[in-house]
């Protein structure tokens, strides 16, 4: 059969359909399989010109899919260039067929988030964030204004890298993130990404105790965060630190669950008198 190529427009579109709209129509059930689907869909009308080859094309995208959605735009390059290959074959004709497409994705799934919760989400986001900070200072909108612009350009241009790198590589790049070489990558950005947290939870946090006993004429002779600072600087902020880390990974609690609990140790401890916020009415 005729070799088939797909053309840098449609490329393009495919790309941006993902950048645009990877969780559309999000729910539990399928997560990101419709922005899967809207972003294969220029592909396959290019590809099939019968509309039943094009019906059955999309069916084969309608499995389940979920993965970090900045880096899992390789897996939308990879499967672009494995139905360029089905559609120069034959769509029932050739090796790439559904199971073929569907295995590679579901295979790529995880260790693609791996890699992408840990590059994105937990070393690249905490870079920026810490950055936009410091620039904040004093209430200054700049570290906001430099945050948007900043993660909206590395998101755009590095997803667009992401998804050519995969239609470029095709199926060789499975070696590439599922072998021992995509395990050494994923644990040396874990690593990176836990100093990256522990040096901007470091810089930005700090819990502090207003507690201390007083004596009959009023004065204090115990100021716990004075005794607490002489043994463990920062014990408090490092404690409070620990106990997110120890809800989130392990007992599963949600992220919004964990700063409710917060938002309620801090409503007590104000109320005992246990912190002080330093507000006055």
């Amino acid at each position: 059969m005729e070799k088939k190529t797909l053309s840098r427009k449609t490329l393009n579109k495919s790309f941006h359909h993902w950048f645009y709209g990877h969780l559309t129509v999000f729910s539990q059930e399928h997560m990101q399989t419709f922005g899967y689907l809207t972003s294969m869909l220029p592909i396959v009308e290019e590809l099939y010109d019968n509309k039943e080859d094009q019906e059955k094309a999309m069916k084969t995208y309608t499995a389940f899919f979920n993965t970090e959605p900045q880096l899992g735009t390789v897996i939308v390059g990879i499967t672009a260039s494995l139905e360029e290959a089905r559609a120069s074959q034959g769509i029932d004709d050739g090796e790439v067929d559904d199971a073929t497409i569907n295995g590679l994705r579901a295979g790529l799934m995880g260790p693609i988030a791996g890699i992408g919760d840990s590059l994105v989400v937990g070393t690249l986001i905490p870079v920026i964030l810490g950055i936009a900070l410091g620039m904040s200072s004093g209430g200054s909108p700049l570290g906001a204004i430099f945050y948007i612009i900043v993660w909206n350009l590395l998101g755009y241009f590095g997803m667009r890298f992401a998804y050519f790198k995969g239609y470029e590589l095709g199926d060789k790049a499975v070696g590439i993130l599922i072998g021992a070489q995509g395990k050494a990558i994923r644990k040396a950005i874990a690593t990176i990404g836990g100093m990256v947290v522990g040096g901007v939870a470091a810089t930005w946090v700090t819990v502090k105790t207003s507690f201390k006993l007083t004596n009959g004429s009023g004065k204090s002779y115990l100021v716990l965060q004075n005794q607490l600072d002489s043994v463990y600087p920062g014990l408090l902020t490092a404690l409070f630190i620990v106990l997110c880390w120890w809800l989130m990974a392990k007992k599963n609690i949600s992220p919004i669950r964990v700063m409710l609990i917060l938002v309620v140790v801090a409503l007590v401890g104000v109320l005992v008198g246990f912190f002080n916020p330093g507000l006055t009415y």
